[in-house]
C-alpha cells in the first residue's frame, strides 16, 4: 500500500535521523515497523514565522518496496541514415528539440554559433579580465546557451505548457543531481550544469545526430514561401527539410536578418532595469528572523518582490542567492549584468534583477522609426549608455542603493561580486524616467516589506536589460512561422520562454510539430 502524506518538521526535528518515518507513522496511525519506506516527493521551506518549518510532500510505503527505477524512460534511436531536421542554436530549447527528434526518429543537425562549454571558458575569462566580448562565445552564446555559465535555476510556473516533471528527469538522467525532482525551487549551479550539457550533447553523437560548433547562420534561402536551405558564415549552405529557430533572445542579427527578408516579426512587451546586491548576511537575517548567522541546514535565503509604481510591474527577476553578477554583453561597446549561482549558494552576496515592465506600444514613442525592432533599439541605447558610463569598458555604473533612491551620486560603493569591478555614476539619473523613476518607488517600497532590504549596503548596478525578447517571431497553429513553410520559431528567441525549463518543453513541441508537418 502507497499513501501521499503532507508532514511539517522543525530545523530540531530535521537532525533527527528517521524523522520522516516517525512523523508518517504517526500521521497514519500506523506502527512505524509496517513502514518499509518513504519517498520525499517535493520539499519546501516556510520561514514566514520565526519558527521556520520543512513542508515535505512523502509516499509512504507500507509493507511494500519502492519502485527501483523512474517511471520516465528515454528510448534513443539511432538516426544516423535517418531524415535531418535542422536546429540552429544550442540551448535549453535545441537541445531538447535535438533530443525529441532522436526519440521520435530524425536525425538532429544542430548549427551554434559558439563553442563547447569547455572552451567557452577562455572567452568568459577574456570578458571579465580583458574586458573583451567575442560576440558569437560569451555568456549568452555557446553550448548550452545563456543557462550553462549563469546559473541553472529551473523553476518555473509554465506548468500548462509541457510535462515539467519528463524534463527534470531527463536532466537528472544526463548528470543532474535527483534533489532537482524534489526541491520547491531547484537549481543545477552554474558549476555543475557544464557537465550536464556535455552529457546531452553526448547522447545526441552517440544515436546519430550532429552537433557544429562556431558554425554561424547568416542567411536563408526562401524560394516560393519555403525555407530550401541556410547560408552558414564560412560561406557554404546546407539544404533543409525543416528548420528549428532557437537562437536565443540576444540573437539580435537573426531579428535584423528577418526584418530586412521582410520575413514577419512583432513588436513585444519586455522589462529592463538593475542588479541589486546585498551581502547575503543582511537577506539571511530578514528572511530567517536571524541576527547570527544562518542554521546550517537552511540554505541562503532567497527573495521575490513585486510592486506597481504607475501602471507597471516592478520585480524581481533571477534572484541569485549565494551568487555572482556577471557581464552578459553580446558585443563590445555595451555592458549588460546578469547573475548566477553555484550549486552550493556559498558565496557572500546575494543579487537579483529588479526590473519595471515596458509597454511596447506606449512606453518608447521615441523608438517608433524602429519599427517591430524598437524595444531591441531601446535596449540597446541603455546597453550603450552603461558602457559610457562606467568607462568604455566592461566596468558597470553603479551606486548605493539609498543613494540612487535619494538621488545622488555615491562617493564610494560597496564591495561587489562583479569582477570587471565597478564605478560610481548617477544611475538615478542617466536611465529615463519611465525606468529609474519606477525602480526608486519600487526599492521604497521593497524595503517595507522587507526591513533591512533598504540599505546603504547594497549597491545597484545598470544594466539589467536581457529578461526576455523585445521581439516577436510569430508562428501559427502548427508552431511554424505564419509566411515560412519549414521554420519553427522556438524557446526565449521567438517570444515563446521565459528560461530554461519553458524553453526546454518549447524545443520538444517544435521538434513534434517540425516531423509532423514533414
Amino acid at each position: 500500500m502507497i499513501k501521499e502524506v503532507q508532514l511539517r518538521v522543525s530545523i530540531k526535528e530535521e537532525k533527527k535521523e528517521g524523522i520522516l518515518k516517525i512523523k508518517a507513522a504517526s500521521f497514519l496511525g500506523i506502527d512505524r515497523k509496517d513502514i518499509t519506506a518513504v519517498k520525499i516527493l517535493r520539499k519546501s521551506i516556510d520561514a514566514r514565522k520565526a519558527l521556520i518549518m520543512f513542508n515535505y510532500k512523502v509516499a509512504v510505503y507500507i509493507k511494500e518496496q519502492p519502485p527501483e527505477t523512474s517511471d520516465y524512460t528515454f528510448d534513443y534511436k539511432d538516426v544516423s541514415s535517418a531524415k535531418e531536421i535542422h536546429i540552429v542554436g544550442f540551448g535549453p530549447a535545441g537541445m531538447y528539440a535535438a533530443l525529441r527528434c532522436i526519440e521520435l526518429g530524425y536525425k538532429p543537425i544542430v548549427l551554434e554559433r559558439g563553442k563547447n562549454v569547455q572552451d567557452r571558458r577562455r572567452d568568459l575569462k577574456a570578458i571579465n579580465q580583458d574586458h573583451f566580448v567575442n560576440e558569437d562565445s560569451n555568456y549568452c552564446f555557446g553550448e548550452g546557451g545563456a543557462g550553462t555559465y549563469s546559473d541553472g535555476k529551473l523553476y518555473t510556473r509554465s506548468l500548462k505548457r509541457g510535462d515539467v516533471r519528463r524534463i527534470f528527469e531527463n536532466l537528472v538522467y544526463h548528470g543532474a543531481t535527483n534533489q532537482i525532482l524534489i526541491d520547491a525551487h531547484p537549481h543545477i549551479g552554474t558549476n555543475k550544469l557544464p557537465k550536464v550539457v556535455t552529457n546531452i550533447r553526448e547522447t545526441i553523437l552517440k544515436y546519430g545526430g550532429e552537433v557544429h560548433f562556431n558554425t554561424k547562420v547568416i542567411d536563408f534561402t526562401v524560394v516560393d514561401n519555403k525555407l530550401k536551405a541556410l547560408q552558414l558564415s564560412d560561406r557554404s549552405e546546407m539544404t533543409v527539410n525543416a528548420v528549428i529557430l532557437a537562437t536565443g533572445h540576444s540573437a539580435r542579427d537573426i531579428y535584423y536578418l528577418l526584418n530586412d527578408k521582410n520575413i514577419a516579426l512583432k513588436e513585444k512587451s519586455f522589462a529592463m532595469g538593475v542588479r541589486v546586491e546585498h551581502p547575503q548576511h543582511i537577506i539571511d537575517s530578514i528572511q530567517y528572523h536571524c541576527t547570527d548567522e544562518r542554521n546550517e541546514l537552511l540554505p541562503a535565503a532567497a527573495y521575490s518582490l513585486v510592486h506597481q509604481v504607475k501602471g507597471r510591474g516592478v520585480y524581481s527577476f533571477c534572484m541569485c542567492p549565494g551568487g555572482f553578477i556577471v557581464p552578459a554583453a553580446t558585443a563590445n561597446g555595451e555592458v549588460v549584468v546578469n547573475g548566477m549561482s553555484p550549486s552550493k549558494r556559498n558565496n557572500e552576496f546575494a543579487n537579483s534583477g529588479i526590473v519595471v515592465e515596458i509597454n511596447i506600444e506606449k512606453d518608447i514613442p521615441k523608438y517608433n522609426q524602429f519599427g517591430v525592432l524598437k524595444g531591441l533599439e531601446f535596449q540597446k541605447s541603455l546597453e550603450k549608455l552603461a558602457f559610457n558610463a562606467g568607462g568604455r569598458s566592461q566596468v558597470a555604473p553603479a551606486q548605493r542603493l539609498t543613494d540612487f533612491v535619494e538621488g545622488k551620486l555615491s562617493p564610494n560603493l560597496n564591495s561587489t561580486s562583479y569582477q570587471p569591478g565597478l564605478k560610481s555614476a548617477p544611475l538615478h539619473s542617466l536611465l529615463p524616467k519611465i525606468i529609474g523613476g519606477r525602480l526608486r518607488k519600487g526599492f521604497e517600497a521593497f524595503g517595507r516589506k522587507m526591513n533591512g532590504f533598504y540599505t546603504e549596503e547594497a549597491n545597484v548596478i545598470g544594466v539589467e536589460s536581457r529578461t526576455s525578447s523585445p521581439v516577436n517571431i510569430p508562428r501559427n497553429e502548427n508552431l511554424a512561422h505564419p509566411e515560412v513553410e519549414g521554420l519553427y520559431p522556438c524557446g526565449e528567441g521567438g517570444g515563446y520562454a521565459g528560461g530554461i525549463i519553458s524553453a526546454a518543453m518549447d524545443g520538444e513541441r517544435c521538434a513534434e510539430a517540425a516531423i509532423e508537418n514533414l
